[in-house]
């Protein structure tokens, strides 16, 4: 069964061809970085626009490099929820004008449920496990019993992991995006450099709860009252220094909930799992086994849609042509069972 899938839920334009919800067959990805490079950040107009302009040169590269024509594409898959609303509607109305014009069935796909499913279409992974969805928009620490059923566990009570990457690097002027750039710069820093706080969340309920606003005010605005005087304030330094907490502070919850629940296997997605230092850190965990998506895989892209579509369509859970997006999905925000779009 080959699935199409097309992912436009921030600013990257990606459609791919996935065989039986495991074969890669094509995967492109077009991305606007440069675009929103000047602005140090996602600029929605620049990229719903974009979106437009590229979608369907990118849906037919995609069937290109897979050597497949539509009449051979036995269903299609498009992101959904969460995400930028323009961008969403770009990609989620041309999969549905597509399966209604092409009488192909079409399935609605939450985002991070894609980016879950990034790793099972490089290796078999049995359920259930610790999934860690770290993204620029979500840190979530959730129990993973099926393809469709997570129980939220932990999430942020504020801003996302990714997030607080973002707003650092931009502050400092270190580039965009500031994920990538902070982790390249941390290689050369020293993580003892400054010693920020760490979150005290002691509230009822939120035992796997992540916070990164205080980190992200002490980094800014506070960064002379956490400094060792010892190093020299240089780029590097700062990078290591932020990335080590940030890093801490996700990886203490994550500990927190694998002693609970007892389960060994975890399994990240989103773009913050591509960092360098949170593999290392979990690479040091001799007791867990730990599984990262392949870098490509950890971004946006069309490939987990399609492989995540796969399974919705082949066991018979196929979306209505009048399914909508949806910007924000509000159990990501509380803990509750599988929350819907």
């Amino acid at each position: 069964m080959k699935i199409l899938g097309i992912e436009s839920s921030c600013d990257e334009t990606a459609a791919a061809v996935v065989e039986d919800g495991r074969t890669i067959l094509s995967n492109v990805i077009a991305t606007q970085i440069p675009f929103h490079a000047v602005y140090n950040g996602v600029v929605p107009e620049i990229a719903s626009r974009k979106h437009t302009e590229w979608i369907l040169p990118v849906v037919r590269q995609a069937l290109s490099e897979a050597s497949i024509s539509m009449n051979e594409i036995d269903g299609i898959a498009a992101t959904n929820c969460p995400g930028l609303m323009g961008s969403l509607l770009v990609g989620l109305t041309f999969a549905k004008t597509l399966a209604w014009a092409t009488g192909k069935p079409f399935a609605a796909v939450n985002h991070m449920l894609g980016h879950l499913y990034a790793a099972h279409l490089v290796q078999d992974i049995r359920y259930p496990y610790l999934g860690l969805l770290v993204s620029g928009g979500h840190s979530i620490i959730c129990k993973v019993s099926d393809f469709d059923d997570i129980e939220i566990l932990g999430t942020t009570m504020d801003d996302a992991a990714g997030e607080a990457f973002d707003k650092v690097a931009k502050f400092y002027n270190f580039g965009y995006p500031g994920g990538v750039i902070i982790d390249k710069l941390a290689k050369n820093g020293d993580p003892r450099a400054a010693k920020f706080p760490l979150p005290k969340i002691n509230k009822e309920g939120h035992r796997y709860d992540v916070s990164y606003s205080g980190l992200k005010t002490a980094v800014i605005n506070q960064i002379d009252q956490f400094w060792n005087p010892d190093f020299p304030r240089t780029p590097e330094n700062i990078a290591a220094s932020f990335q080590e907490t940030a890093i801490e502070i996700l990886l203490s919850r994550l500990f927190r909930a694998i002693e609970d629940t007892g389960l060994t296997t975890v399994v990240a997605g989103g773009g913050v799992a591509a960092n360098s230092r949170l593999r290392e850190r979990l690479a040091e965990r001799s007791d867990l086994n730990c599984i990262f998506p392949p870098l490509k895989l950890c971004t946006d892209n069309g490939a987990m849609i399609a492989g995540l579509g796969f399974r919705y369509l082949s066991s018979g859970k196929a979306s209505p042509l009048s399914s909508n997006a949806c910007a924000r999905v509000q159990g990501f925000r509380r803990l509750g069972r599988t929350p819907a779009c």
